[in-house]
């Protein structure tokens, strides 16, 4: 990663990333109290941060929505549209679908929107429990502009980074889990494995040239799927054990960026002593924006 730099955004946790037509770069992070989720500006030139607005719980994945609004997958709160220039919000109502952990999504230009749920049985604040249990009750949800929804694909093994390509008219959802990214039409049919991915996926995007970017948060555990083999009783003992005695995430710096049929283009690594555990990742105009989980800062750094 050529020029890797951070910019401390005010707050923990900023997940995602996402560029608007002039450059400055949009995040979300957990605020500075218990549910005071913020969404704040970045300008990567003079690294000034400016709020934007206070939406409450924990903003995890963003799009732009046809009407100029940030669409933001609030953890436990679900989809939220945020006005960036008055800091105005309100709540997306999605039928049939009450959300205990939004996270990534892709908005079309009609305004359909296509979301991941990631569990619907663990907070965002224990999600590893979900990962070591597997639960796999992870989803792929179609809202249509009526606000009806249509789940395409569950059963995932925590549901991560969604996106929509045109050249081939799939939806790809990441399975954290199983480091494994789907594909499916919009209309639920032709499920594929669209690319088995090197480290555990998280967030996905695609930049103007239809490349498609995929934040590695981890270097894939390899005892995942042992332990995800035995019976539920020893998952469940093994979540519930002191933190120090889990399978613990590998620490990296890693993107990586994939052709429409899931060949792998490029991969850059940076150093994990700088910026690591990265969780969401755009490209414009060769500057590519990161987020962390882990961090209370985006990296940078150019291509």
């Amino acid at each position: 990663m050529r020029n890797l730099r951070t910019i401390d955004v005010g707050g923990a946790a900023p997940e995602d990333t996402i560029f608007d037509d002039d450059g400055n770069i949009y995040t979300g992070h957990r605020g500075t109290t218990p549910g005071g989720g913020s969404i704040v500006k970045v300008n990567p030139s003079t690294e000034e941060v400016t709020q934007v607005a206070e939406v409450g719980g924990q903003p995890l994945g963003l799009e732009w929505l046809p009407d100029g609004r940030l669409l933001v997958c609030n953890a436990p709160l679900g989809l939220q549209a945020v006005d960036v220039q008055t800091g105005n919000h309100e709540q997306i109502p999605v039928e049939g679908v009450t959300f205990n952990l939004c996270n990534n999504a892709h908005v079309m230009t009609d305004g359909t929107i296509y979301v991941s749920e990631s569990s619907t049985r663990y907070p965002l604040d224990i999600y590893l429990k979900d990962l070591i249990e597997n639960t796999a009750t992870g989803r792929l949800i179609r809202v249509d502009p009526d606000g009806s929804s249509t789940v395409l694909i569950d059963g995932l093994s925590f549901a991560n980074g969604v996106v929509y390509v045109p050249e081939t008219d799939m939806v790809l959802v990441a399975e954290t889990a199983t480091a494994k990214i789907h594909a499916v039409k919009p209309d639920g049919s032709g499920r594929t494995i669209f690319a088995e991915t090197d480290g555990h996926p998280d967030n996905l995007s695609i930049d103007a040239d239809g490349r498609i970017w995929l934040a590695e948060p981890s270097v894939f555990n390899p005892l995942l799927p042992k332990l995800h083999a035995a019976p539920l009783l020893v998952r469940k003992i093994t979540s519930s054990l002191p933190a120090f005695m889990q399978p613990k995430p590998v620490l990296c710096c890693v993107v990586a960026a994939y052709d429409a049929a899931g060949n792998l283009l490029e991969r850059y690594e940076g150093d994990s002593g700088v910026y690591h555990t990265v969780t969401g990742v755009r490209q414009q105009d060769g500057l590519v924006a990161m987020g962390s989980i882990e961090h209370n800062g985006i990296a940078l750094f150019d291509v």
